[in-house]
């Protein structure tokens, strides 16, 4: 799968913002590259406070990406191509110019008060609890017109939907129909676990607001799965859980509720051996009978990558995210190795300062990289000389030919795509292997995360193997398990005897 955001992608009507029709002219790319689906941040008409996740119109296309006419010919391309298409739906709030919003502010007997999360002032004054806003400050917002907060987990311009109100419900379910119907595959949801909110210092019995707890989440989540699997579609869910416990619980109790609740346990942790053998580890053992995992390095709302970890780690992370069990999930611009790009002050877009991992894919050398024929609405990196897809695949040792490689091995080997998945120990600290098999057919994959070079034994296994293919795109040949060399920062893919 492959994380696109529409606004940096490639801008084919030179107003320096990427659209559905650069979409379009990119999706040979994304075939030849090895992609099955594509999922597109918000192009919803939108007041841009959030970039897209302060929505005013579900159900149409922002005039700056396109028009309906446009997104399902987009459609089209890509199933003609076996992509599937995979839109983000915000249901935690929507802009505070949504209709549905500009008519429950319009007084206190709006037939849309209770849409939103409406509440009195205390009585000596002041919001009506101390919960904060993820931006910072308080999470309510006071509506002078009619003497009442709103509450908003996000920006102030995002208020909260009442998901305990049923006409909610109902019409973001028809939202998701109306999606459904046209073509779309599936939705990635955003936020989920904000739907429910404990409002601290307020009497809740009392509070005239959304309080939902988890087993009416959990409702809610099986309501839109059961949407979504009639039309034969997938759900991915963002809750950005840290505590694997509570991420496990969006998979639902009998598997009715994400199919992919989306895993970010890579993405901010010690990117050493023993640490990430033990992620994996422990989420393989956490996931319920017959789940299917994912897994993603990056998104955006992170700094990328290498910024996090280091470039000497990038050919690393690919190897271990496209040989893991479960669904890979590739952050555009991941498979070159673009950095996060200084943003001068006088450029910043984004309040909470998320600009430098959102900016033009590098496409070629050029002034503006291949993005636009103009001035970006971000600035393009330095490095795009170097980093850009046009240098990197006439390489055959780039980063961007590994990734090719390695989804085409993956898509090649059954083992590789559906495959049971055990780690094994090794003579050194700073590997980390595991085999991945299926029908008999089994593949090791060492990971070297030392600068040093590691000579290594893989615990029980004492057979040769053949090396398929190595980080370093240099090496394809036979190996003697007992005492397998790896260079610094080197990852193989090893093919092992059949095991009968």
């Amino acid at each position: 799968m492959y994380h696109l955001y529409p606004y940096s992608f490639m801008d084919t009507n030179g107003d320096g913002i990427g659209d559905l029709e650069g979409i379009i002219q990119k999706i040979d790319y994304l075939k030849d590259l090895g992609i099955g689906a594509v999922w597109i941040t918000p192009f919803f008409p939108s007041a841009w406070e959030d970039y897209g996740y302060d929505v005013t119109d579900y159900c149409d296309i922002d005039p700056r990406f396109g028009t309906m006419e446009t997104f399902l010919r987009l459609l089209f391309e890509a199933h003609r191509r076996n992509i599937k298409i995979i839109l983000d739906f915000v249901p935690n709030h929507t802009s505070n110019l949504h209709p549905w919003f500009l008519e429950s502010k319009s007084g206190r007997l709006s037939p849309k008060r209770d849409w939103y999360i409406w509440a009195d002032p205390r009585p000596c004054g002041g919001a009506p609890s101390e919960h904060q806003s993820v931006f910072g400050g308080s999470a309510w917002e006071f509506d002078s017109s009619c003497g009442q907060y709103y509450f908003h987990y996000f920006y102030k311009e995002q208020p909260d939907l009442n998901w305990r109100n049923p006409e909610v419900r109902r019409a973001m379910n028809e939202v998701l129909h109306f999606w459904l119907k046209r073509g779309v595959d599936g939705f990635r949801f955003d936020a989920v676990k904000h739907l429910s909110e404990k409002f601290l210092g307020y009497d809740s019995s009392s509070f005239p607001a959304r309080v939902l707890t988890e087993a009416e989440r959990q409702d809610i989540f099986r309501e839109w799965r059961k949407i979504v699997d009639s039309y034969g579609g997938v759900a991915l869910g963002e809750g950005w859980e840290t505590d694997l416990s509570k991420w496990i619980k969006y998979y639902g109790d009998n598997l009715d509720a994400f199919h992919l609740p989306l895993n970010f346990f890579l993405m901010k942790t010690d990117w050493q051996a023993s640490n990430i053998r033990k992620i994996v580890d422990e989420v393989e053992a956490a996931l319920p009978r017959g789940a299917w995992a994912n897994w993603a390095l990056g998104n955006i709302d992170i700094s990328r990558f290498s910024d996090r970890y280091g470039r000497e780690f990038e050919r690393l992370g690919a190897m271990l995210l496209l040989t893991l069990r479960g669904t890979p999930i590739i952050y555009y611009g991941e498979e070159i190795g673009m950095r996060d790009t200084l943003i001068p002050k006088d450029r910043t877009r984004d309040r909470w300062g998320r600009d430098p991992e959102r900016t033009p894919m590098q496409w070629n050398d050029s002034r503006y990289a291949g993005f636009s024929s103009v001035e970006p609405w971000l600035p393009v990196h330095d490095n795009r000389k170097r980093v850009n897809v046009r240098a990197q695949d006439c390489d055959p040792t780039s980063l961007f030919s590994l990734y090719k490689k390695l989804i085409l091995l993956r898509k090649s080997h059954a083992a590789l795509q559906k495959g049971d998945y055990r780690s094994v120990g090794t003579s050194s600290e700073s590997c980390f292997a595991y085999i991945r098999g299926v029908f008999g057919q089994r593949f090791l994959v060492v990971l070297n995360f030392s600068g040093e070079t590691q000579y290594i034994k893989i615990e029980d296994l004492d057979s040769e193997g053949l090396i398929l293919l190595s980080t370093l795109l240099d090496r394809e040949e036979a190996c003697d398990l007992s005492r397998l060399s790896l260079r610094p920062y080197e990852g193989c893919l090893v093919e092992m005897a059949s095991d009968g």
